[in-house]
């Protein structure tokens, strides 16, 4: 049939979920399994996407497609590119903290992200006052405005990042090939039908085997309940930095996490978990940026994340993994970070919080429930976007 390849690789993409080397027990595996269902449905999504002469830009994750410790904080786009064309991206720069570009050559595996061959943000080119903008990618390229396709380009990734997630609006974005303007593509045929199955499952098999490599190669060598200094995010932008590490609490454990503001325009943390992507960021506080979270009077965040209420603004909830990735950001830099800019990590009981923070400051019930309606809005309308 046509759609055997693909019933396959969800077979295969099964037994790889349930052979996880994290999975404990029942709830790993409902966890997984929906991971799994994001994964058929991003698939799907990128192979019948996948159109180099005629390309469009398609969400690369949302709420029910995560991959790869997706932000909370960032709308991602994408569109497939062939490095012998040229294309055209015209755009209406929206009020978010960071919109950024990157040129990938497509090279996932289960031990290596892919190339990035470019990236930059929009201060690379002109914005006019409307906030309309072009600019334009092809082989040979150069000037303002324009940006070359090395061989072996394959993918554009446009991310949009929100600070304060009430006010930042987002953008608009559109790609043609230059020459294909106007111009029609060639039918459907079985055969391309056929490949497009084909590729759909090589993609999710290979999404989620790469991504539980990946975790394992950069945070779960670490020290457990310690965090990175800040370094460049592996396979990202040349403007962001990250701190990672991950995490084991019991439950009257807190992991108090001290950071200070930087002079960033966005800087944010998150949990994930262990299948490598966001955790509920809608329903549950998992992750806050700056505008989100109480700063301290020295100028620092103190995050306190625990599965028990610490009852303070900035309790990173845990929702229930007593395991899981814990990532810091830093986008639209200007200058290097040092480890000055960093974390510190202190592991103490919840019930000593009030003894143990400087600053101890308590929330009140109705004041929380008000935080996470205001998440639930946020997102709803950003995913609307």
């Amino acid at each position: 049939m046509l759609t055997d390849p693909f019933a396959e690789a969800i077979a295969l993409a099964e037994r790889v979920i349930a052979e996880a080397p994290h999975v404990r027990g029942e709830q790993d595996l409902i966890e997984g399994y929906d991971y799994l269902a994001g994964g058929i449905r991003a698939s799907i999504q990128m192979a019948w996407a996948y159109d180099r002469d005629f390309p469009y830009f398609v969400r690369s994750t949302g709420p029910h497609t995560k991959m790869g410790l997706d932000n909370p904080d960032t709308l991602y786009f994408h569109a497939w590119l062939r490095d012998d064309a040229e294309y055209v991206v015209t755009g209406r720069r929206g009020g978010t903290a960071d919109l950024s570009f990157q040129i990938l050559d497509g090279s996932y595996s289960p031990v290596t992200v892919p190339g990035s061959l470019a990236a930059f943000d929009d201060r690379a080119f002109d914005v006019a006052a409307d906030g309309s903008f072009e600019i334009r990618f092809g082989p040979g390229l150069s000037g303002r405005n324009t940006f070359p396709l090395e061989p072996g380009s394959a993918m554009l990734v446009v991310r949009e990042v929100f600070s304060d997630w009430a006010s930042e609006q987002p953008g608009m974005l559109r790609i043609h090939r230059a020459d294909r303007l106007g111009a029609t593509p060639a039918p459907l045929t079985t055969e391309r039908q056929i490949r497009r199955y084909e590729v759909a499952g090589k993609m999710l098999v290979g999404r989620i085997r790469t991504f539980l490599a990946f975790a394992e190669r950069f945070y779960l060598n670490l020290p457990v309940n310690t965090l990175t200094p800040p370094r460049l995010t592996p396979g990202g932008l040349a403007t962001q930095y990250s701190s990672v590490g991950h995490y084991q609490l019991a439950d009257d454990q807190a992991m108090v996490v001290t950071v200070p503001v930087a002079d960033a325009p966005y800087q944010g943390l998150q949990l994930g978990t262990m299948w490598y992507v966001s955790m509920d960021y809608a329903n549950h506080q998992t992750s806050l940026t700056v505008p989100q979270a109480q700063v301290d009077p020295d100028g620092t965040i103190r995050y306190v994340i625990s599965e028990r209420d610490p009852g303070v603004a900035n309790w990173i909830e845990r929702t229930g993994h007593d395991r899981g990735y814990v990532q810091l950001r830093w986008q639209r830099l200007s200058r290097a970070l040092t480890e000055a800019d960093g974390p510190r990590v202190d592991v103490i009981a919840v019930d000593d919080l009030p003894k143990q923070l400087p600053y101890y400051d308590p929330i009140d019930p109705a004041a929380w429930h008000e935080r996470i309606a205001a998440r639930q809005v946020a997102t709803a309308a950003r995913m609307l976007g």
